[in-house]
This record gives C-alpha cells, structure tokens and sequence, in this order.
C-alpha cells in the first residue's frame, strides 16, 4: 500500500464518521442563531454545513474503497445518513417557521405554504428511511442482499445540496454595510424566490417516493408470500396501492401547475405539466409491470372500469383538461394589455377543457383500443402543447406589445386547433412514452436539450417546436406496427 493510500484510508473513517458531528455542531450554531441572530454564528453553522455537504456526497466512494470491511462501510453510510437527516430535516421546519415568526411577520401566503411544504418533506424523508430500512432488514434476514445505490446516490446529490440552500434560506442574518463577496453569494441563495425552492423540494420529494417504490418493487414480494398467501385478490388490492399514488401524484402536479400560474410562473407552471405526464406514464407501466392490468385467472368477466382506470382518467382531468384551461385562462386575462384581455380566454378554456374530458371518455369506453396507438391526439400531449406558447407569452411583456398580442392570438386559436384534434379519432398517434423507452437514445436526447434551453427565454419555442412535430407524426408512423407500439423496451 502506497503513502497516498494510507492516507486516504485515514481519510474515510473521518469522512463516513464526521458528518453527524458537523451537522449537530451547525444545529447548535442554528439555535444560536434563532436566539441572538448573530451573523458570525450563522456563517460558521454555514461553513460547517458545506463541509458536512462535501462529505455526504464522496463519503460513500471512500467508504466503498478505502475501509478494509466493505459491508460495515456501507452499513455504518447508511447509519450516518439516517442520523443526519434526523438532525437537519427537523431543524430546517423549526428554521422555516422561525422564519415566518421573526424573520418575515409580514409573510405573503406563499412563503407560509412553503413553510408547511418544508414540515412535510421532514416527515416524508424520515418515514422513507425508516420504511427502507425495515423493508431491506427484512429482506436481508430473507436471504437477499440489499443493494440499491443508484437510487441512494440519487437521493444524496439532491438531499444535501438541498439541506444546504434551505439551512441558508431559512437562518440568514444581514449584516450592516457592504458584505464581503462570499456573504453576498449567502444572500443570493437567501433572496431566493420561494416559488424555485418549491420546485427543487418537489423534487426531492418525488425522489424519495421513487426510492420507496423501488424498494416495495424489489423486496415487496417477500411480504406478500406470507401476507397474502395464496389470496391473489388480495395480492392485487396490495400492489394497486403503487400506480394509484403515482396517479394521485400526477393530478397533484396538475395542481401545482395552476398555483404556479396564479404566481405568474409560466415556467415552473409548464415543468408541473411535464412532470404530470411523467407520472401518468409510470402510472401506466407500473400496472402492466405488475401485471395488474391483466384479468385474475379466475375471472371470467371483469368489471369494464375497475378503480385504478377510474382514478386515472380524473387525474388526468385535472392535470390535462382543467388545468390547461384554467392555466390558458390566467395568462391571459392578467396579461397587461387590453387587447389580449379582450380575447375570449373563458369560453375558450371551457372547449378546450370540455373537449379534453369527452376525448378521456372515448378513450375509456372504446372497446375496440390498439395498444400502443392512441386515436386522436392524448390528453398529455395536447396539454403541453397549448401551454408552450403560455410560457412564451409570460415573456412577451419585456419584447413589445404588438409581440404579446400576436402569442396571445396564436394560443388561442392553438387551443381551439388541439381541441378537435384531440376528438379526430381516425387520426393515430404512437404512444410516446413506449417510444421513448424503446429508444433510450431519444429520450437522452430530449432530456439533455431541455436541460439546456430551461435556462434560457428559449424553452417554450423548443417545446413548441417538438410537440408540433409530434402533431404531424401520424404522416410517420401510420403504418407501424401495432406490436411494436405497445412494446415497451
């Protein structure tokens, strides 16, 4: 062994050990802070923060190859890990409410929000450690080895970059005169707008139900053999459980996605829409994956619309058809012009969420479905589709008026042009979500572009643009297979 390597060997136990010392020792710097508000105290819990930071996110690799027992390094991560959300989760609620009491008294309804999103998120992440840590002890006393570090690495780069921000958002202290240049990057982070730090929290919290979800899927068969036995229905109602939160979880997007417009977030207001979708297309290969789409063998005639399908077309209602209409409603009617506020923004949110509801409708009750073909346009897509301009338009106000009013035209008519084409049944459409996992290289390709342009004002053109092509596929992709539509990998 090499003097380097003894030396990062050194290293790792302080590495994988340190970090619950750094962040009790930044809990007690935060305390400090609630009761004097001194600025020095809070850039030293600060400092202290950023190294627990640094720590938490290279301890596992040094832990992993470094530490002479593999599986005690990893045991005692996973231990460190669970002690420190228990001190910083907690800490960031009192710190937001704290906030609000002395901080802000005279908080917007936004920022109380916030503050009770940070509660849940506390309660979330440690019911997700504690429900992970049964469900892989149980399975390790089963005679499987728990092993999930793609989803636990996930987790760790949004988590602790994310207890950093919110211990300086939620503890800053001014301090008088001209700050030096690293103060003024703290009051940057600090000044942020409640409505970002929603969306990386949101984030986070979809994480941590993934995490959850992979867990069930990957040990949840050890509880149902001495759960359920041999009572298949049983087994069913079980793991409905899994795609019908994940359905929940899409019409909670759709939700937030109209909050976020009442904020005058267009943006934000359209990636809840994205991510509305993302849920309704996990929802749906969450079922077949289980095989819950499929009859009991011991059935001979189901019920036409069993509950989960019934939960999905509400969900998507709200996500696809109300808030669409209700967010084209808020972008224009407070767009700051008289001629666009003279449009007909409400009639036409009503065809277009109408249309929306009797396209769901046919899609239930069809009973001659193509699998993986969708007649006339889906719901999500054309969601997305007449909201791209939406985000364009909140822009507009700083290029001209003449520029806002021509958007504002064009979304209308867009809305009421993808109200009929979601209705043209003879028209067929791939199912994009199969497609996408069929070509792992598209979906890369898409991921990659839209983390690129979302920082720049030319996100809505390029969704535009992509979902105008999807308007034309049919010319395409008439003629494929059915098979290989519905095909998923």
């Amino acid at each position: 062994m090499t003097r380097n390597q003894k030396i990062l060997k050194k290293i790792a136990p302080i590495l994988v050990y340190g970090r619950p010392v750094l962040v009790f020792a930044g809990m007690i710097c935060a305390i400090t802070v609630m009761l004097n508000r001194n600025p020095s105290i809070f850039f030293l819990g600060t400092i202290l923060f950023f190294v627990s930071m640094v720590f938490d996110l290279v301890d596992g690799w040094f832990a992993e190859r470094f530490l002479p027992n593999t599986n005690l390094a990893r045991l005692a991560d996973r231990m460190m890990n669970r002690i420190v959300y228990s001190i910083v989760f907690p800490l960031l609620a009192a710190g937001m409410m704290w906030r609000l009491l002395y901080v802000s008294p005279g908080h917007k309804g936004i920022e109380l929000v916030h503050a009770v999103f940070v509660l849940i998120l506390c309660v979330a992440v440690l019911i997700r450690d504690n429900f992970a840590n049964f469900m892989a002890g149980y399975a390790t006393r089963s005679g499987q080895e728990p092993e999930l570090q793609e989803i636990n690495r996930l987790r760790t780069i949004v988590a602790a970059p994310l207890g950093f921000m919110l211990y300086i958002f939620a503890f800053y202290v001014p301090i008088p005169g001209d700050p030096p240049f690293i103060y003024m990057a703290l009051k940057r982070i600090a000044d942020m707008p409640v409505e970002n730090l929603l969306v990386i929290e949101i984030l986070f919290l979809v994480i941590n139900f993934g995490s959850m979800a992979v867990y069930s899927r990957k040990y949840g068969r050890f509880f149902l053999d001495e759960i359920c036995m041999d009572d298949n229905l049983l087994r069913r109602r079980i793991l409905s459980v899994f795609p019908n939160s994940l359905t929940i979880m899409n019409a909670i997007m759709g939700a937030l996605a109209v909050f976020f417009a009442y904020q005058g977030k267009m943006l934000e207001s359209y990636l809840l829409l994205i991510g509305a979708a993302v849920f309704d297309k996990l929802d749906g290969a969450m079922a077949r994956k289980l095989g819950l789409t499929d009859p009991l063998p011991d059935t001979q005639c189901g019920k036409q619309i069993s509950f989960g399908a019934l939960l999905d077309d509400i969900a998507d209602g709200i996500s696809f058809c109300i808030a669409p209409g209700w967010i084209f409603y808020i972008a224009v009617s407070s767009y700051p012009d008289a001629y666009v506020q003279a449009l007909p923004a409400g009639l036409i949110a009503i065809i277009f969420t109408t249309a929306g509801f009797v396209r769901l409708c046919y899609f239930t009750l069809d009973k001659h479905p193509i699998p993986g073909i969708f007649k006339g346009m889906p719901t999500p897509a054309a969601a997305l589709l007449v909201i791209a301009p939406l985000v364009v338009l909140g822009q507009a106000s700083v290029q001209g008026t003449q520029w806002g009013q021509t958007v504002a035209v064009f979304a209308s008519g867009l809305m009421v042009f993808a109200s009929i084409l979601m209705n043209l049944y003879p028209v067929k459409y791939i199912h994009m979500g199969r497609f996408m996992d069929r070509n792992p290289w598209f979906t890369w390709s898409m991921f990659i572009l839209g983390i690129v342009f979302v920082f720049t004002p030319y996100f809505g053109y390029l969704a535009f643009g992509l979902l105008f092509l999807y308007v034309f596929s049919p010319l395409a992709t008439r003629n494929i297979d059915p098979e290989t539509a519905a095909r998923e990998k």
